[in-house]
């Protein structure tokens, strides 16, 4: 069906999609600005963390199918992966989205395919659509446009992209049903059909509800921690209820969709939008808190000791068992404690990184040996098992059950 495919962007997403599309025998051409990631990737190898990616970006350069570059060609498809930043005050930027689509606007025809996957906000898929036709008006009404969010997760992202559900929304009917019919060669979820706001809604949606959940388990730990109550144990009982099912509390939210999703919502609809900013609000102050909590500690070990500790902080990552920073309130944690720091030595742990361009990370072995303090951060797999006697813990994520 489809002779050949261009990705615009080759992140955590547009990589991916586009190795799993090559594994399907679909010519795909990947385009990302950086020439080192071209690069990197034209060798067969992979510029990020992702279980099982590594080995799929390997096989589709290899066949052929795959293909980096720093610019983009004709094709039948094309998908937009780009970011979607912020102007500021949590502004939604579309920028990256509407350059990427300029750069492609020569090579379009007639019954091409446009996709865009990045998260947007309400209408951009008609936005691009009139920015296309007014600069190719010839193509009017003669191309197919439809948005489809990817919805996985980090860590598991191969699996995911194939076997998820998928919502797709055209700008018509026909380039619903051609969105549909392009996802089908690679995808075993069910595709769910809709219109293209809808869709967009549906991606921010989806994120702006497990923000608002986070944010109550959030606002549980701090209630409990002036209460004096083990915030583990209360959910782990409250969740014995058969229709009550809390989440787990952590330091912040982050990630490039939860912590970031709901502004766009919150920007476009301020008024209505009361308990997804409230919530926002909650998760961002959760990490403030905790910045907090540990200069307290480092006062109280301080007077109680008579000796300026040694303070490990356990990782930075945005979530546990992944390399990805983005958002992440593990790094504002770190730089909020760094900033106040008075002579303190801090040992700086990230098991998925090697090398951090701010700070020296620490091998875990070492930083637990010699901290007074450890702060866990981030609930990786290689903090559980931890000897932690004699030091004096804060258990942000539940790691020490």
């Amino acid at each position: 069906m489809n002779r050949k495919v261009v990705t615009l962007g080759l992140g955590y997403i547009g990589l991916p999609t586009s190795a799993l599309i090559a594994t399907h025998e679909i010519s795909v051409h990947g385009v990302d600005i950086s020439q080192k990631v071209v690069d990197t990737i034209n060798a067969g190898k992979i510029h990020i963390v992702e279980p099982d990616l590594d080995l799929a970006v390997a096989s589709a350069v290899k066949s052929g199918f795959l293909k980096a570059d720093t610019k983009p060609v004709k094709a039948d498809t094309y998908l937009v992966v780009v970011p979607t930043p912020f102007k500021g005050n949590h502004e939604p930027d579309i920028s990256y989205i509407q350059v990427a689509t300029e750069n492609i606007l020569p090579l379009l025809k007639e019954g091409d395919l446009y996709i865009i996957e990045s998260t947007s906000p309400v209408g951009t898929t008609e936005c691009m659509r009139d920015f296309i036709y007014t600069r190719r008006p010839e193509l009017t009404d003669k191309l197919y446009i439809a948005y489809c969010p990817e919805r996985v997760l980090p860590g598991n992202v191969m699996y995911e992209l194939v076997h998820n559900d998928r919502v797709i929304g055209g700008i018509n009917s026909a380039s619903t049903e051609k969105a549909v019919a392009f996802y089908k060669q690679f995808v075993k979820g069910e595709l769910h059909t809709t219109n293209a706001r809808t869709a967009e809604m549906c991606k921010l949606t989806e994120n702006s509800s497990r923000d608002v959940q986070i944010a109550f388990a959030n606002e549980l730990s701090l209630i409990c921690d002036k209460a004096d109550i083990n915030v583990w144990e209360l959910i782990h009982l409250a969740n014995k209820h058969p229709r009550v099912n809390i989440l787990q509390p952590g330091s912040g939210v982050g990630g490039h969709c939860i912590a970031v999703d709901p502004y766009f919502i919150t920007a476009e609809f301020p008024r209505e939008a009361q308990i997804i900013s409230k919530a926002r609000e909650i998760n961002n102050y959760k990490a403030f808190w905790c910045a907090e909590k540990i200069a307290n500690t480092i006062r109280d070990f301080e007077v109680k000791h008579n000796k300026t500790p040694s303070v490990a902080l356990m990782g930075l990552a945005f979530k546990p068992n992944i390399d990805d920073l983005r958002e992440s309130p593990a790094v504002y944690i770190t730089q909020k404690v760094l900033q106040q720091a008075k002579g303190e030595t801090y040992f700086i742990v990230e098991p998925n990184v090697e090398e951090h361009p701010y700070y020296k990370i620490t091998k875990l072995e070492e930083a637990i040996e010699k901290a007074d303090i450890v702060a866990l951060l981030v609930a990786h797999n290689e903090f559980k098992d931890i000897a932690i006697n004699g030091k004096v813990i804060l258990d942000f994520c539940g790691v020490i059950k």
